[in-house]
């Protein structure tokens, strides 16, 4: 009887406020609802408190939005995977891939891991050319390197500038990033295809959900490192994940970076339906220090890995360093790579403790070396294979630093120290990891990302 005389009241109140105010219409909570087609025009009733009253479109003009210049639809996630579904091939090279590098990561594979590419993709036809070339030396070297395509396609930034191909595809500030998404899925499904992983940075918690399938293994720059979002992030990416030393040298931020992303997390972000949603994870143990060097300086000295090594022990770490031969260790001078490689390779055929820590190299390296800015006359004029964000060195070049290192892990191999290391760590098998046909039904074909398909997507 109680519960009627409750609904009772409540149809009452509901009547009472429909009469004083036809257009406002509680539910049994009291929150008041306006229908739609109303909204702009609807005044609340706070005249009836002796208050101010004030239109629905004066009170959003007032409090929300109010530095927004405009808001745009973007593509969800899935209707991008569906136009650029994963391919057989693709999926195999990325579960070969990631299980590759993890075990390379924990020093289960003695192999080196080299991420290796663009400083940013800002050409998609300069860069498949630069994969296919990355991909066929990759394949004659896979038993003592095991190489990644450095795919990025979002640039962080102190100031401004482009933000890459994501974010303004037509590098002239019209930012379609609908456009940029579909660019940039299409190229790692092309790279992938080559039998070549692809690795890249995350800058963010949408993103991941258009591209992060074809991700092998990924990187938080020094700028987002301490970024609580991007640790609870890496947490739950399914690949490996490199964090750098902070831009000032700080290890201990890619120390604590480490532990964050190991446990479990809840945070924001979107389906693959593009929906607001919460985000549960089991935590990331795949995860590592990249030390890519400093305002003040390098360090990626022997001293400088015993000091991070003995820093990750001490914080019940493993010892896993990577070393980014760019940025502040090349004291950004982008001939200055080869210098850091010939160091790396020298501590790595030393064989000791130190030198097996470390386990992978990054170098930025294109077609053609050194970099450029966007010219006055716009994109069509920009000098093919050339960066656009930092200076790259050219291909012949990394060829000759990735002999070297493949020579420093042959010599790293013979040395009784490290055959020691890896000895119980070795879990590297000759078979590849399978993936079911069945799985991926008619998308076992790999589909061209050719030049026509370029020109009609560049018209969405």
């Amino acid at each position: 009887m109680g519960a009627r005389r409750s609904v009772s009241r409540g149809l009452d109140l509901a009547q009472a406020c429909m009469d004083v105010h036809p257009l406002l219409v509680p539910d049994f909570f009291f929150h008041h609802t306006y229908p739609p087609r109303h909204l702009p025009t609807t005044t609340f009733p706070l005249g009836y408190c002796n208050m101010t009253a004030l239109t629905y479109k004066d009170a959003l003009n007032e409090l929300d939005d109010r530095r927004i210049k405009s808001i745009k639809p973007l593509l969800p996630p899935q209707i991008l995977i569906e136009e650029y579904p994963l391919t057989l091939q693709a999926a195999q090279t990325v579960a070969s891939g990631r299980k590759a590098t993890e075990e390379i990561v924990k020093h289960e594979d003695d192999r080196l891991l080299v991420v290796v590419g663009p400083c940013s993709i800002h050409d998609v036809r300069s860069g498949l050319e630069y994969a296919r070339k990355l991909a066929a030396y990759a394949e004659g070297a896979k038993e003592d390197l095991h190489i990644v395509m450095r795919v990025y396609f979002e640039k962080p930034r102190t100031t401004v500038g482009w933000k890459g191909l994501i974010n303004d595809p037509n590098l002239n500030g019209s930012f379609q990033i609908n456009k940029g998404l579909r660019l940039a899925r299409g190229f790692l499904l092309e790279v992938n295809n080559l039998g070549l992983p692809a690795g890249t940075e995350f800058l963010d918690t949408i993103s991941p959900q258009y591209t992060a399938d074809l991700i092998s293994w990924g990187a938080i720059g020094a700028r987002t490192t301490e970024s609580q979002v991007h640790r609870e992030l890496s947490s739950g990416l399914s690949m490996p994940i490199g964090f750098k030393n902070g831009t000032d040298g700080s290890i201990s931020i890619a120390v604590d970076a480490i532990k964050a992303a190991s446990s479990e997390h809840v945070f924001l972000s979107v389906t693959k339906q593009g929906i607001s949603a919460i985000v549960e994870t089991n935590g990331n143990d795949a995860c590592h220090v990249i030390l890519r060097g400093a305002n003040t300086g390098p360090n990626y000295s022997a001293d400088d890995v015993r000091t991070v090594s003995d820093k990750l022990v001490a914080a019940g770490l493993g010892a896993r360093i990577m070393i980014d031969c760019s940025h502040g260790n090349s004291e950004k001078k982008h001939e200055n790579q080869t210098r850091v490689v010939a160091s790396i390779a020298e501590q790595l055929a030393r064989g000791d403790e130190y030198g097996c820590n470390i386990f992978g190299v990054m170098i930025e390296s294109n077609l053609v070396e050194g970099k450029q800015s966007i010219p006055a006359q716009g994109p069509t004029a920009l000098k093919y294979g050339q960066s656009i964000t930092d200076a790259c060195v050219n291909w012949d070049t990394t060829v000759q630093a990735l002999d070297t290192l493949r020579t420093a892990v042959q010599a790293r191999r013979a040395q009784p120290e490290a055959k020691r290391f890896f000895k119980a760590r070795l879990s590297r098998t000759t078979s590849s990891v399978g993936i079911n046909d069945h799985f991926l039904g008619a998308n076992s074909q790999p589909t061209a990302f050719n030049d026509d398909a370029l020109a009609s997507l560049g018209k969405r």
